[in-house]
Order: structure tokens, then C-alpha cells, then sequence
């Protein structure tokens, strides 16, 4: 038993008590999954025509689930009321780490029927059907880089995450021995993704102590967005059921390699069959790729910083951004270049560009939005392709900069006219309240550090 369900399917599993549980499930702000279990009967009968209720202030809360002031969207003084979570049947697979369970994706809705704009899922689906609408179809994926610890999650919690204790002792970049000491971990994520229909490709060692990277397989962006935050859900629980603990911080330790969130992006006819960033031509890939190629990858470059909330959403999340780490400093694309921000790669169908911005922290669902919106921005503006760039990005001080703290993102994000044009007034508003929020709390912290 294993991969997606259909109603039929499910209805077969339920009377044969291989499945009792159902977990209707949303992607919070923070990209966690929130929702209920619900008694596979139940959702059957009830659910899944009728749909399931949840407080919608789970949209206006910090990561401790303490409510947030000052958002539109819900308040104490409007009563925190219900809103919807719809279904998304194509979603429906089996979780094989749990026993007897299946998991299924909602979309949320208003009481009065109405999509609750500010959801990650809804923003992601609002840039798709943009590119829809011209004709195109974006495939993406996702490389994201995670820590394991020897600690149990409450272990780490009661040491106040310091001084943990990674797998591994010495830097392990594709060391074949010290992941072999990470296999049983790493391959039950394997597994256990793959047997969820979260296709993996491949894992290996990363530049830090216990640091491992995970690729999935490409896919349309909103499955892709679904497969991912599935994989980061999954991947603690697998960790906890084993008796450690991972993190997806983007920099868990200012000693340590930062975790990173490769984005990759490429254009396709709206059937998904045919690449539109392959080359006609002979030579070289990035030297020979069409026009629209070199519109999608501007695109990126001039809203790198404007976007870069949506890429690095927390104020740990600019810690990353370090000289010599393999993280980006700078705003540039070259060619299989690891120093810029944009990196140009692959050949044929698979020709496309990484951006190498987001942390392993960032919503996929927004990161995904924000690289659509981007492109959308350079191929409608017919923006002229960079050249790219050669050398060692970090030394050039006459690039670009990506944004070094979340007080920088957040200013950028408000002066531009073309993220509010595309993502509209109140998604750009719902973020940005939360992302002042953040700055806020970190500084109350400071103050009560110091004794202020």
C-alpha cells in the first residue's frame, strides 16, 4: 500500500481497516502543516463533501501559536471565527510512517465562501494561473539542506538548542562513510517519501557536521510546493520516531554552514510537454537558449531584492548570507557559478536557472509565488538578459547586494509597485505586518536581555 488515493481507493482501504485515519491538513504562514485527524470514517461521510472547520487565526500566529495584533485578516475584535478547509483530492496518499493513515492538502476558505487570499497555497495558485493565462506552464523543484542531531527534539528544546550534538564530528560533503553512519535516518526519509509519492532523486553529505542534502524530484509548481512541505513535515516526524532531531534553520549555528533552499525554475507549454527554455540551436546551453529564457532569468535578477522576504523570511534567515559559504552575497548569474546568486544549469529539456537566495526556512508556497511573479515581471517587461557573470561574485563589490537583514527586506518589499501589482494589496499587507512583527520581537528580546 502505498502513493496517492482516490475516493474509491480509500473507501476500499477504510473497510479493510488498513486505513482509520485521515489527516486534512493546511500550510501555515511558517509553511507547517496545521489541520485535524479526522476518523477516516467520518471524513468519508462528512468531510470530504462538507469540508472542516478550523480557527482562521492560525494565519496571525508566531511560531510558539501565541495570536499576533494588528492583522485584517482576524483579530480579538473580530472573535477569531471559523474558516474552511476544502479537500484537494488529488492530494490524497497514504503516510506510511504512520500507522493506518492517510494525509490530504485543503484549500481554506471564508464562512462565506470565499478563498482566504493571504494562504500560501492560495497565493502560489493566483501566480500559476498568471502564467496560465500567457500560455505557460512552471515546473520547479526543490534542494533543501537540513541538520541532524543526536538529540530528541524535547532534548534540544530543554537544552535551549545550544551546544547539540550533530551526527557527524567533521565536515562530511559528500563523504560516503560518515552518511553511511546517517543511513538509517536519511533512508527512512528516503522511503518514506517516496512510498507518500514524494519522489526523491537523490541525498548526500553537505559542507556541515551532520548536514545533509535531499533532492526532490521537479514537478508544476503547486505539486511541487505540496511535495516540499510535505518532505520538511515528514522529515521531523521520521526524526522523532527515531529518537533525534533535524532543523531546516537557515543558520543554526554562526560556526556552522548555513541550509539552503535551491529553487529551480523552468518554463513549459501550458500542456507541460514541451521546455521553453531548451535550445533550438547547437552549443553551449546558456549561450544558445531563446529570448524567453533570458526574459525569465532578468526577471529574477531585478526583483531578487524586492522579493527577497518571500525568499528569507525570518531574522535568522539573513545569517546565512555569508562570504565563502556557498550562501549568495550578491546579485548575479553565471554559469555552473556557486558564487552568484542565480546559477545557470543544466542542458536540453533540463536547461534552467537555480536561484540560490532562499534558506531551507522559506515557505515554499511563497518562495514559488515570488519566483513566478518574477519571471512573469521580466517576460511581460521583455527585460533585457544579464550577462553573465565570471569570477569569484563574493570579492565584486560592484554587484548587487543581497539584502543583509530583514529590517532591509522588509523596506525593499514596500517600495515595490510590481510585487503589489502581482501578488495583490492584501497578501502584500498580511506579510509585511508579520514580517514587522518579527523585527520587533527580536528587538522586545533584546531589550529584556540587557536588562532595558
Amino acid at each position: 500500500m502505498s502513493g496517492r488515493l482516490d475516493r474509491k481507493s480509500l473507501e476500499t482501504l477504510v473497510r479493510k481497516g488498513e486505513i482509520d485515519t485521515v489527516l486534512t491538513v493546511f500550510p501555515d504562514g511558517l509553511s507547517r502543516l496545521m489541520g485535524k485527524r479526522l476518523t477516516a470514517r467520518h471524513f468519508l461521510e462528512h468531510a470530504l463533501d462538507d469540508g472542516v472547520h478550523a480557527c482562521i487565526y492560525l494565519f496571525t500566529v508566531d511560531m510558539e501559536m501565541v495570536p499576533l495584533p494588528g492583522f485584517t485578516l482576524t483579530s480579538w475584535e473580530r472573535g477569531y471565527g471559523d474558516m474552511k478547509m476544502v479537500p484537494d483530492m488529488a492530494t490524497l496518499r497514504v503516510i506510511p510512517w504512520l500507522p493506518k493513515t492517510a494525509l490530504v492538502f485543503c484549500d481554506v476558505y471564508t464562512e462565506e465562501g470565499e478563498p482566504v487570499e493571504e494562504a500560501p497555497r492560495w497565493v502560489l495558485k493566483r501566480q500559476i494561473a498568471r502564467a496560465a493565462a500567457q500560455g505557460y506552464l512552471v515546473k520547479t523543484a526543490a534542494e533543501l539542506e537540513l541538520y541532524c542531531f543526536r538529540e530528541t527534539f524535547e532534548e534540544a528544546r530543554a537544552k535551549r538548542y545550544q551546544n547539540l550534538t550533530p551526527f557527524s564530528t567533521y565536515l562530511e560533503d559528500y563523504h560516503i562513510l560518515q552518511t553511511s553512519k546517517e543511513e538509517p535516518l536519511i533512508r527512512a526519509i528516503r522511503n518514506g517519501m517516496e512510498a507518500a509519492d514524494v519522489p526523491v532523486e537523490t541525498s548526500k553529505g553537505e559542507w556541515g557536521r551532520g548536514q545533509e542534502e535531499i533532492n526532490l524530484v521537479y514537478a508544476e509548481a503547486l505539486e511541487m510546493a505540496d511535495r516540499t512541505v510535505l518532505y520538511k513535515h515528514g522529515a521531523k516526524e521520521i526524526a522523532h520516531l527515531q529518537g533525534c532531531s533535524l532543523t531546516f534553520m537557515a543558520k543554526y549555528d554562526m560556526g556552522a554552514a548555513g541550509s539552503s533552499f535551491h529553487l529551480h525554475s523552468s518554463l513549459w507549454d501550458k500542456a507541460g510537454r514541451k521546455p521553453l527554455f531548451a535550445s533550438n540551436g547547437k552549443g553551449p546551453a546558456h549561450k544558445t537558449a531563446p529570448p524567453l529564457f533570458g526574459h525569465w532569468l532578468a526577471g529574477q535578477m531585478a526583483m531578487a531584492r524586492e522579493l527577497a522576504y518571500f525568499y528569507a523570511p525570518g531574522v535568522n534567515s539573513y545569517k546565512r548570507y555569508q562570504a565563502g559559504s556557498f550562501a549568495p552575497t550578491r546579485v548575479a548569474a553565471g554559469w555552473d557559478n556557486r558564487t552568484c546568486g542565480f546559477r545557470l544549469c543544466g542542458e536540453g529539456a533540463s536547461f534552467r536557472v537555480e536561484n540560490r537566495i532562499p534558506g531551507a526556512d522559506a515557505n515554499p508556497y511563497l518562495a514559488f509565488a515570488a519566483t513566478i511573479a518574477a519571471g512573469l515581471h521580466g517576460v511581460g517587461s521583455k527585460l533585457k538578459a544579464p550577462k553573465l557573470y565570471e569570477g569569484n561574485a563574493y570579492e565584486d563589490a560592484t554587484l548587487p547586494q543581497v539584502p543583509k537583514t530583514l529590517r532591509e527586506a522588509i523596506g525593499e518589499l514596500e517600495r515595490s509597485k510590481v510585487a503589489r501589482a502581482a501578488l495583490g494589496d492584501r497578501v502584500i499587507d498580511h506579510y509585511l505586518h508579520t514580517a514587522r512583527l518579527a523585527t520587533r520581537r527580536v528587538q522586545m528580546r533584546g531589550a529584556e536581555g540587557r536588562g532595558d
